[in-house]
């Protein structure tokens, strides 16, 4: 049963109490943001790129996701809203000029003394955690939250380029900012959606039927007797038509389907080879009520 020996159990050893939370080390934490991809757990190296919701990845880590999605890769639920390359956003990042590699940030066992690689290009606070920064997601810029405040314009302070309020993405926000960031998201790609239904349905409305050319649309021009057939000629042309006895057009007509007679001083031996002359000529009586087209005589 143990205790044997002379040994006296102490209450502790005894009773269990509640266990002890594990605190985690925010440095720590800090560093595993701001310096490690969050799909691969490598470190972040160019080029960078960040998700609708702030989350920093290398671009060939998320690259290899989009082309493998098997439930079975590690760290896979951080990187499944990502759906292709339009919904990551490739950093534009200012270095540090006084990052001196990683030879540089390996010296000490404190996290305090590393150097982040990038920094703001407005204000200069080092891109390691401890200060916020956002991205502008049209040109991918990426600034410290202090100089959003300190110069507040629509001109991206970098590139020059246009934005509004919605286009400033929080880079590793806490878990109510990154919901917020969701909602957005989810807002953006309903309305994406809905714009590209109504556009194909518009331009199913503006197609013309099948038969049927648009208004204005050239269409084929038919030629008589080479010449093009002018519409505006057919009112003209029809009234001509119509203003003609019906005696006339049809002696024209008639005279033209009319065969030539060439049969003027042939002799009546010639004539008797055509069904037209009179010995080919039956009466009712002679002419029987049926035909064969082999007709056999016994």
């Amino acid at each position: 049963m143990g205790c044997d020996g002379g040994t006296i159990p102490k209450r502790h050893e005894l009773v269990k109490g509640p266990k002890k939370v594990e605190k985690i080390d925010k440095n720590a934490e800090l560093v595993a943001r701001w310096y490690y991809c969050t799909l691969s757990q490598e470190k972040l190296k160019k080029p960078i790129v960040s998700c609708e919701l702030g989350r920093l990845y290398n671009k060939d880590a998320v690259i290899e996701f989009l082309l493998d999605k098997s439930p079975d890769k590690p760290h896979g639920d951080s990187a499944g809203h990502i759906k292709s390359m339009k919904n990551i956003i490739e950093l534009n990042l200012s270095d540090n000029p006084a990052w001196m590699g990683d030879k540089g940030n390996t010296k000490g066992d404190t996290y305090d003394e590393q150097r982040a690689q990038f920094i703001c290009p407005v204000v200069g606070l080092e891109m390691n955690g401890k200060h916020r920064f956002s991205v502008l997601r049209r040109c991918g810029c990426v600034f410290s939250e202090r100089a959003l405040k300190m110069i507040k314009t629509d001109v991206c302070h970098k590139c020059g380029g246009g934005f509004q309020a919605d286009d400033l993405i929080l880079l590793n926000g806490d878990k109510d900012e990154v919901e917020e960031l969701r909602k957005k998201m989810e807002d953006r790609r309903l309305k994406a959606k809905v714009e590209k239904k109504s556009k194909k349905s518009k331009a199913v409305e503006s197609a013309p039927s099948n038969g049927e050319t648009a208004e204005g649309a050239p269409g084929p021009s038919k030629t008589i007797d080479g010449k093009k057939d002018d519409p505006k000629d057919k009112g003209s042309s029809g009234s001509s038509e119509e203003s003609k006895p019906s005696g006339i057009g049809s002696t024209s007509s008639n005279s033209a389907t009319k065969r030539p007679n060439h049969d003027h001083g042939k002799s009546e031996a010639y004539k008797s080879l055509f069904t037209s002359h009179s010995s080919a000529k039956r009466t009712k009586e002679q002419s029987s009520n049926w035909i064969t087209h082999t007709p056999y005589h016994f």
